[in-house]
C-alpha cells in the first residue's frame, strides 16, 4: 500500500527512510527536503500547524535549514499564533536574540526601515524584544527576519516559554565564558606577581620567557572564546558603519593582545595577559549582573502570558490547547482553574480574581451576560463561558503589546542619549589614539596600558542603558497598577500636567445611575413613558441607558433609531417621531421652545418627548466615588487647576462640582465643545483629560495626556493614551507619582552616567587609572544604573 508524505501529500517512494515525529506519532516523509522542514517545525515548537492546516504544504526543496525555517514564519496557519492583523498592515512582537546595547537597537532599526513594506520597527533594549509593522503585500515577514539574521542577531515571534528558554541558554552561556575567564584571570595573575614582582629573586631570562609562554596559553581561550560576544557586536557595528559600546573594548582586548604576542615570541616589551584576562572576566562579570537586572526588568509583562493556561475544557468534557480556541467555542471552567480565553459567561455565577488586570484582591462577581478575560482565576462556581476574542487580541494579550509598545517608544531624553552615545564612542576612540601618541613620545613603556585603560573605562554602556531600563521598570509597576499603557510619552508628559479636566457621569460617579423620580406630562403612564424610553435607551452606550434597562417592553420597537451623540436619540414608530435625551434636544423643533425650556425643572436630567410635545422628564441619581474626593485635592494640592467637563446641564451637574469644590465647571458640553475648550486652553497649560463616554473620544484624543476608565467604551479607551483598568482613581495619583520619580531616577542616571565619564576621562588619559581599576569601574557604572532603575519595581498596586 502506498503511503502518502505527512507534509506535502505526495506519495512516498518504496524503500524511502525519511520519518519525522509529529503529534506524538512517527510520520513518513517522500524526500529530505520534507524531512528537514518537518523537523524545523517541530523543533520551533510550530507542531499546531499540522494539527489545524487546511491543506498539505507545497513540496519542499532543499534549501538552507535556517531559512527554511524563517520560511515557516510566512503560513498563514502559523502566524494566527502570533501575528496581528489590521486592514491594511501586520503586527508582530519579536524575541531578540544579540542585542546588548542602544547601537545594537539603532542599528536593525535603521536596516529595516530601509526595507519595502515596512511601517515601522521599535526595538527595546531592555526586554530585547521588537515591534514590527508591515505591509505583507510589499513584504514577506520570512525576508525581514532574514534581514535581521544578516546583520548577525536572531529573531522569531515573541513567546514567553521560548524567550524564557533562550534567556537561560545566553545566561548558561554567559556562565561558561565568565568560569573560562575567571580560572584563566587567577592562573595567570600567579604568574603576572611572579613576573613583575620576581617575588623569586631574580628570574633567568629563560624562565621569564616560560612564564610569558604559560601566559599566553591561559589568556588565548579567554580571548578567543569568553570575550567572542563583544567581537561579534563589534563587528556588527562597523559592517553597518556605526560605533557601539563593544568596539572600543574589542579594541582595546585585541590590541592588548597583539602586543603581548609580539612581545612574547620576539622576547622583548612588556605582556599584557594579565590585564586582558581580567578585562574580560570583569566585563563580563558587569554584563552578566547587568542582564539579570535587566530580565529582572523585563519579566514583568512577559510573565502575564503564562497565566494563562495550555489547556481549555470544551462543552463536551474533551480538552484542547487554549491558543487553538476560536470566537463562538463553548468551554467549561472548574473552581480554581485560571480561565483560558476572554469569554461571555453563558451559564452558571461565580466569583473571578481579577487582581492580575486590576490589581485589585477582591474577587468581582460574574453571572450570566458578563465578561470574563483570560488569565483571571475563577473561584467557587462552575461557569460556561462562550469565546469572544481569541488569543492573539485578548484583553491579556493585548495588554503586552501595548506595553511592549509603550516601552519601545522612546522619549527625547532617551533618543538624545542614544545619539550623545555613538559620537561619544567616535570621541573615545579619538581620545585613545592622541593619548597612545603622547604617552609613545614621553613613556614608550606605559603608552600601551594607558591607552587600554581610556579606551575600557570611559565605554558609555551606562549612558545608554540610563533611560530604556527605568522605562521599562516603571511601565511594569504602572501594569501592577492596573494602570494599562498605550502610548509612549505617558510618562514623560505625566511629569508636566498643570490642568485637570475630567468627565463627571462614570468618572467621577460611579456611572451606576438610578432613576428616581418620573414626571409626567399629558395622559400617558409611567409605565408606558418608561417603556418608551427604555426601547430607545436600547441603542445607546452610556451609563444612563443602563437605568432604564429594567422597564423594557418589545411591543415598543423604534424604526431607525439615530444617536445624536452628546444630545440624545431620536427613532420613530407609525410615523411618530420620539426623542429622548437633553431638554434642548427634545424639543427643539417646537415653535414655543424657548417658553418650555424655562418651565422644565433642571432637576431632570433625561427628558421624553413625542412629535416635539413632552411627554416625561427622568431624574437621576448617581453616586459619586469615594476616591473622586481625593484624586481633586491631591491635584489640587500639587497646583494643578480642576475642571469639570460634562454634557449634564441639569443641576446635579453644579451638586457634585460644589461637594467635590473643583476649580471650573463647564456643563452642557457637546462632544465638539468639550473639544473646543480644551484648544481654547493656554499653550502654556498641559492638560490631563480623564473620561469614559463615547461623547469623551474626541477631546481624549485631542488632550496632551488622556485616561480612558476601565468600564467605559471601547471608543474612548481607543482614543486616550492610558486606561485605567479597575476603574479607582486613586491610581492616577500614583501613576503621576511614579512618574515623578521615574523622571528623577533618569535624571540621576543620567548625571551619574555623565559625571563618571567626565572624572574618569582625565584621569585615565593622565595615566593615574590602572587597566583594572578601568574595567571595575565601567562595569560598576552600569551596575549601579541598572540597579537605581530597578527601585521603579518596588512600586506595589
Amino acid at each position: 500500500m502506498t503511503k502518502d508524505c505527512y507534509h506535502c501529500g505526495d506519495p512516498v517512494p518504496q524503500g524511502c527512510q525519511h520519518q519525522v515525529e509529529i503529534l506524538g506519532k512517527t510520520r513518513d516523509m517522500c524526500c529530505p527536503g520534507c524531512e528537514a522542514v518537518a523537523q524545523t517545525i517541530v523543533e520551533s515548537g510550530l507542531s499546531s500547524y499540522y494539527e489545524f492546516r487546511t491543506a498539505p504544504a507545497e513540496k519542499a526543496d532543499l534549501v538552507p535549514q535556517q531559512l527554511q525555517s524563517l520560511l515557516l514564519y510566512d503560513h498563514e496557519e502559523i502566524q494566527q499564533e502570533f501575528v496581528r492583523e489590521f486592514d491594511d498592515s501586520k503586527e508582530v512582537s519579536l524575541s531578540l536574540d544579540g542585542v546588548s546595547c542602544a547601537a545594537c537597537a539603532w542599528l536593525i532599526e535603521k536596516q529595516l526601515k530601509r526595507e519595502v513594506g515596512v511601517i515601522s520597527i521599535r526595538v527595546n533594549t531592555t526586554t530585547h524584544r521588537a515591534l514590527l509593522t508591515w505591509d505583507p503585500t510589499k513584504a514577506k515577514l520570512s525576508h525581514l527576519l532574514s534581514v535581521i539574521h544578516q546583520l548577525g542577531y536572531k529573531a522569531a515571534p515573541f513567546e514567553a516559554d521560548a524567550q524564557e528558554q533562550q534567556y537561560h541558554r545566553m545566561m548558561k552561556n554567559y556562565l561558561y565564558r565568565l568560569g573560562i575567564a575567571g580560572i584563566a584571570t587567577m592562573q595567570v595573575m600567579m604568574l603576572a606577581i611572579a613576573l613583575y614582582f620576581e617575588i623569586f629573586g631574580d628570574l633567568d631570562a629563560e624562565f621569564k620567557s616560560y612564564l610569558r609562554w604559560v601566559s599566553l596559553i591561559f589568556a588565548t581561550p579567554v580571548l578567543l572564546y569568553s570575550a567572542l560576544p563583544f567581537y561579534l557586536n563589534a563587528w556588527r557595528n562597523l559592517r553597518a558603519l556605526t560605533l557601539g559600546m563593544d568596539v572600543p573594548v574589542s579594541i582595546a582586548l585585541l590590541f592588548a593582545y597583539v602586543a603581548s604576542l609580539y612581545a612574547t615570541v620576539m622576547d622583548k616589551g612588556e605582556v599584557f595577559f594579565e590585564s586582558i584576562s581580567m578585562f574580560t572576566f570583569f566585563l563580563l562579570l558587569g554584563r552578566f549582573l547587568e542582564m539579570r537586572a535587566r530580565r529582572q526588568a523585563a519579566a514583568a509583562s512577559a510573565n502575564l502570558l503564562k497565566l494563562i493556561p495550555a489547556m481549555a475544557t470544551l462543552e463536551d468534557g474533551s480538552q484542547v490547547a487554549a491558543k487553538t480556541l476560536k470566537v463562538g467555542d463553548v468551554i467549561t471552567v472548574l473552581p480554581g482553574e485560571s480561565l483560558p480565553a476572554d469569554g461571555k459567561v453563558i451559564l452558571g455565577e461565580t466569583a473571578i480574581d481579577e487582581s492580575m488586570l486590576t490589581g485589585e484582591p477582591m474577587p468581582v462577581p460574574r453571572t450570566q451576560g458578563d465578561l470574563v478575560y483570560a488569565g483571571t482565576i475563577n473561584g467557587d462556581g462552575n461557569v460556561t463561558l462562550r469565546v469572544t476574542k481569541d488569543r492573539q487580541n485578548s484583553l491579556i494579550s493585548n495588554i503586552v503589546r501595548l506595553q511592549d509598545e509603550a516601552q519601545s517608544s522612546k522619549p527625547k531624553v532617551a533618543e538624545v542619549a542614544d545619539i550623545v552615545a555613538r559620537y561619544f564612542v567616535a570621541g573615545i576612540l579619538l581620545i585613545s589614539a592622541c593619548t597612545w601618541l603622547y604617552w609613545h613620545q614621553q613613556q614608550p613603556g606605559d603608552a600601551l596600558w594607558i591607552t587600554l585603560a581610556v579606551l575600557v573605562a570611559t565605554c558609555p554602556c551606562a549612558l545608554s542603558l540610563a533611560t530604556p531600563t527605568a522605562l521599562t521598570c516603571s511601565t511594569s509597576s504602572l501594569g501592577r497598577l492596573g494602570i494599562l499603557l498605550r502610548r509612549g510619552h505617558v510618562l514623560e508628559t505625566l511629569c508636566k500636567v498643570n490642568q485637570l479636566v475630567i468627565d463627571k457621569t462614570g468618572t467621577l460617579t460611579e456611572g451606576n445611575i438610578r432613576l428616581v423620580e418620573t414626571q409626567l406630562f399629558g395622559e400617558m403612564s409611567e409605565a408606558d413613558a418608561l417603556a418608551y424610553a427604555a426601547e430607545m435607551e436600547r441603542f445607546a452606550n452610556h451609563p444612563i441607558a443602563r437605568a432604564f434597562s429594567g422597564y423594557r417592553d418589545n411591543s415598543k420597537a423604534f424604526d431607525d433609531v439615530k444617536n445624536i451623540i452628546g444630545c440624545g436619540l431620536k427613532g420613530s414608530i407609525d410615523s411618530n417621531e420620539w426623542r429622548i435625551g437633553q431638554a434642548t434636544f427634545v424639543l427643539d423643533n417646537h415653535p414655543e421652545k424657548p417658553a418650555l425650556l424655562k418651565q422644565c425643572d433642571n432637576r431632570f436630567q433625561v427628558w421624553l418627548s413625542c412629535n416635539d410635545q413632552l411627554i416625561a422628564g427622568f431624574r437621576l441619581d448617581d453616586p459619586i466615588r469615594e476616591d473622586s474626593e481625593e484624586l481633586i485635592e491631591q491635584f489640587q494640592a500639587s497646583g494643578i487647576k480642576v475642571t469639570m467637563l460634562t454634557g449634564d446641564h441639569s443641576a446635579s451637574a453644579q451638586i457634585v462640582a460644589d461637594k467635590l469644590n473643583v476649580d471650573n465647571l463647564i456643563a452642557g458640553a457637546t462632544p465638539e465643545g468639550k473639544l473646543e475648550y480644551l484648544r481654547s486652553l493656554d499653550r502654556d497649560n498641559v492638560a490631563l483629560m480623564i473620561g469614559d463616554g463615547v461623547n469623551d473620544a474626541p477631546v481624549l484624543a485631542g488632550a496632551h495626556l488622556s485616561v480612558a476608565m476601565g468600564g467605559g467604551t471601547d471608543v474612548a479607551k481607543s482614543s486616550a493614551d492610558m486606561v485605567l483598568l479597575g476603574d479607582q482613581l486613586s491610581r492616577i495619583l500614583r501613576a503621576r507619582e511614579l512618574a515623578l520619580k521615574t523622571r528623577r531616577i533618569i535624571r540621576e542616571n543620567l548625571a551619574w552616567a555623565l559625571g563618571y565619564n567626565l572624572v574618569i576621562l582625565p584621569l585615565a588619559v593622565a595615566g593615574f587609572v590602572a587597566p583594572y581599576i578601568a574595567v571595575v569601574g565601567m562595569s560598576a557604572s552600569s551596575i549601579i544604573v541598572v540597579s537605581n532603575s530597578l527601585r521603579l519595581l518596588k512600586e506595589n498596586g
